[in-house]
């Protein structure tokens, strides 16, 4: 059955109603890579794909993070209101339950919002968890970081930040193109997130993705394999081509 909004912002605000979402077998097959983002990044780089984020700009709230799964996206701004009006009467426009009314087990939130201003507390961690999510990405400040490490639930941000955004922050779509760190995402695009890096792989390079990327790993095991060997350095270095692992030869 398909959800229905809230009515917490404008029905025209919110895009699409459902995202595209992937089977369990694609999203296992991304968790089997041991370096995940890595190897992700390389193969994306292969393709001539820019979508990935560095750790150091975007870093996750614990270093063990680790998540694959499609992008349910949101987009907030500043808003023009006196924000101490707003606290003083009561009235907030963030809108951040719309996106996780419609969340489904495995998804990803992805919040393109403001610096400096908390746009996910831990009320909404909590639902967001609740609902299945598996973590969050936010180009923007969030609060209640402890809480978040504590029920273990994994946002990448810009950093915390206690200024709530309820009063600040005004949400204006749901599930359509958002913008990370200079980085558009469509709603279904494939979020995979690590210590190292935040690689938002486009719905359409998906399956090439992970393909190349297990080649690429097989390519890296072998290298590991032989320095452990005792192969001498000169000879590594022959064989470079032997690495990059073709299936083919």
């Amino acid at each position: 059955m398909t959800k229905q909004p809230l009515g917490k912002i404008p029905r025209e605000a919110i895009l699409q109603l459902s995202i595209p979402r992937y089977d369990r077998e694609i999203i296992d097959g991304f968790h089997e890579l041991e370096d995940l983002t890595g190897t992700v990044s390389d193969a994306l780089d292969e393709m001539g794909i820019d979508t990935v984020v560095p750790g150091c700009n975007l870093p996750s709230n614990f270093s063990s993070a680790r998540i694959v799964g499609p992008a349910l996206t949101l987009r907030n701004v500043e808003q023009r209101d006196n924000s101490y009006r707003g606290a003083k009467e009561r009235v907030s426009k963030m809108a951040e339950i719309e996106a996780h009314n419609l969340a489904e087990p495995g998804d990803v939130l992805v919040i393109e919002g403001v610096v400096g201003i908390s746009n996910m507390g831990g009320l909404s961690v909590t639902i967001a968890q609740r609902q299945g999510e598996v973590g969050a990405i936010i180009d923007g400040g969030i609060r209640d970081v402890q809480h978040a490490r504590e029920h273990q639930f994994p946002i990448w941000s810009r950093g915390p930040s206690s200024i709530t955004g309820k009063w600040r922050l005004e949400t204006v779509a749901v599930n359509g193109t958002v913008t990370i760190l200079g980085v558009q995402v469509r709603p279904g695009d494939l979020v995979v997130a690590d210590e190292g890096a935040v690689c938002f792989v486009p719905r359409d390079a998906v399956q090439a993705v992970l393909k190349r990327a297990h080649e690429i790993a097989a390519g890296e095991a072998k290298r590991y394999a032989d320095i452990r060997a005792g192969v001498p350095v000169p000879e590594l270095a022959q064989r470079t081509n032997v690495y990059k692992f073709n299936p083919q030869q």
